[in-house]
């Protein structure tokens, strides 16, 4: 358990083909950028975007299991961020139902910030998910 109540959290998520098996992968970092977990997981078929909101969704409910309580969530789609912060409309009706359950998990927390890094500032994040797709490629 981490006892410290803020966190900044790189959030990625990826498929192979738009849909295909896709991942998510987050790291979790102090102030300071120390890593202090890092978490994948496999989501089957998914297009890059749904993947994108797959990951700050499984960051919200990491970071809740952890019990922070302010969180940045940094993440590389620029389009996953501005929906994210309402600057713009979600026009995919496949993404709407991810927003909302992404919307409704900021609520566990005192304050979500959401921040759009260039791809090149969210390399871990990508690596956990390219080796998460790596490792399900194995078994088939």
């Amino acid at each position: 358990m981490i006892n410290q109540r803020e966190a900044v959290i790189y959030a990625d998520g990826g498929s192979r083909g738009n849909p295909g098996p896709a991942a998510a992968g987050v790291v979790f970092t102090d102030e300071s950028g120390r890593v202090l977990k890092e978490y994948s997981h496999y989501l089957g078929e998914a297009t890059n975007n749904q993947a994108e909101y797959e990951a700050v969704i499984f960051a919200l409910q990491k970071a809740k299991q952890l019990k922070f309580k302010n969180i940045e969530i940094r993440v590389d789609s620029e389009l996953i961020g501005r929906q994210l912060l309402g600057e713009w409309k979600i026009k995919d009706p496949d993404l709407q139902p991810l927003f909302i359950k992404a919307w409704n998990l900021r609520l566990d927390y005192e304050k979500v910030d959401i921040k759009i890094i260039r791809r090149e500032q969210n390399k871990e994040a990508d690596k956990l998910v390219n080796r998460e797709l790596d490792s399900k490629n194995k078994l088939f």
